[in-house]
């Protein structure tokens, strides 16, 4: 029986190796479809690009592009940053009012101009864009609701450009227009198809269950805050302002990389640049702009270089326009420092000034520490033993301590004595 049971088990135990392997194809996949490596990819493929575009059409490109910038451009550009950072803060906070989170006016500018900052000074592109949401939800008590609100309103600005993009690009001239128009059969029909399968699933309902009911929250959400009446026509109006002042710098970067174009040939062109920078593969924006720019700046006739060193001049002129967002990190970080030293003002001197500490305490650190722990109760004492003197001995020690009558009455007869005599009060006179 034993024998059988051994072999049982030596005959199943290889059968066990498939779903451990398996297990462990899952977790590799997943780790390398997580967040940190997805970043990291797009990395990656941004500095990859950037090298063959330098490889292929060297760093004068660059340079020029970069020693053409003067104080003037720089202050059109912060006032620019200026006009479309407000319109994003106030396009934020409408969002987050639609789902029901408040968000004040001011701290939206100020956040936002750090998210900008951040997304422009590490790489993805995204980084300021997840920090703002999580701040924002954290201070709202409500972590979920504000990272939808800021997935909500970069999906706003997001529609808008690929509404603006699509109608440019259909109807004037562009190096893409042949390719839109021959593709947009295929998009009305997979649109059509969409909405076929939306009204399907809407007619034919499931039974309400755990995972419908979250969509439908998220739908209801989405609807509330982007297409409400009370949202809907400033979200438009913010999102239109806001490609306006992008298109707005793309030209400005061309005037002083003097592209030789008018405002007429350079907007498709500026729209293809800005959908390239929505692409995830970039070092805080540049990559992709920049090999799209040189494609489409070449295929215009305009020429691959001039396009590279127009979006190089754009890439400086974002980064001058979020540099405010560096003030307002600072200046929060400054004012946590603050409120941490008022907080607790002893453990903050002790961590700067660890001598002047040990100083204050001259046993040690160690040694001072048990002082300072709360005492203990002591434990209740026994009552003493009751001794009882017999009499013999109380009457000899009373005889032996008494004082002696010479003693008494030559200290009654002292000066100033406080015994009266005769039974009359003590005065001068008596003495």
């Amino acid at each position: 029986m034993s024998t059988l049971t051994g072999e049982t088990a030596e005959a199943e135990a290889p059968a066990a190796d498939p779903p451990t392997a398996r297990g462990g194809v899952r977790r590799v996949l997943g780790r390398l479809g997580g967040p940190a490596v997805r970043t990291r990819l797009g990395t990656l493929a941004g500095v990859v690009i950037l090298a063959v575009l330098f490889w292929r059409l060297g760093t004068g490109a660059f340079v020029d592009g970069v020693r053409r910038i003067d104080a003037a451009t720089l202050a059109a550009a912060l006032g620019i940053g200026l006009v479309t950072t407000v319109f994003s803060a106030w396009r934020w906070a409408l969002v987050a009012r639609g789902i029901g989170i408040r968000l004040p006016f001011g701290a939206a500018v100020a956040d936002y101009y750090r998210a900008l900052f951040l997304n422009a000074a590490l790489p993805g592109g995204v980084l300021g864009d997840v920090h703002r949401a999580v701040r924002h939800g954290q201070d709202a008590g409500d972590l979920g609701r504000g990272v939808r609100a800021v997935v909500l309103e970069r999906t706003a600005g997001q529609l808008a450009l690929f509404a603006a993009g699509g109608a440019v690009l259909l109807t004037m001239p562009s190096p893409v227009r042949d390719q839109m128009r021959a593709a947009v059969p295929l998009a009305g029909l997979g649109l059509v198809g969409a909405c076929a399968v939306v009204l399907a699933l809407r007619m034919n309902r499931v039974p309400p269950g755990r995972k419908p009911r979250a969509v439908r929250g998220m739908l209801g959400e989405a609807r509330r805050a982007l297409f409400s009446r009370t949202t809907a026509p400033g979200v438009l109006v913010s999102s239109v302002v806001v490609l306006a002042g992008y298109v707005a710098m793309f030209v400005l970067a061309a005037d002083v990389a003097d592209a030789g174009a008018s405002v007429a040939e350079l907007l498709p062109l500026a729209l293809l640049a800005l959908l390239a920078m929505s692409l995830p593969l970039n070092v805080g924006g540049w990559g992709p702009r920049e090999g799209v720019a040189a494609w489409a700046f070449g295929a215009a006739g305009l020429g691959a270089g001039r396009g590279l060193t127009v979006a190089v001049v754009y890439g400086v002129l974002s980064l001058a326009a979020s540099l405010p967002g560096a003030v307002v990190l600072v200046a929060r970080w400054y004012a946590a420092t603050r409120n941490r030293r008022a907080a607790d003002p002893e453990q903050l001197t002790e961590e700067a000034h660890p001598v002047e500490a040990e100083e204050a305490h001259p046993l040690g650190a160690e040694e001072a520490r048990p002082l300072q722990e709360p005492r203990r109760p002591l434990a209740p004492l026994a009552p003493a033993p009751v001794v009882r003197i017999p009499a013999q001995l109380s009457e000899v020690r009373s005889e032996k301590y008494a004082p002696k009558e010479s003693a008494r009455l030559a200290r009654s007869s002292l000066p100033f004595s406080a015994v009266p005599r005769e039974g009359r009060p003590m005065t001068p006179e008596s003495v």
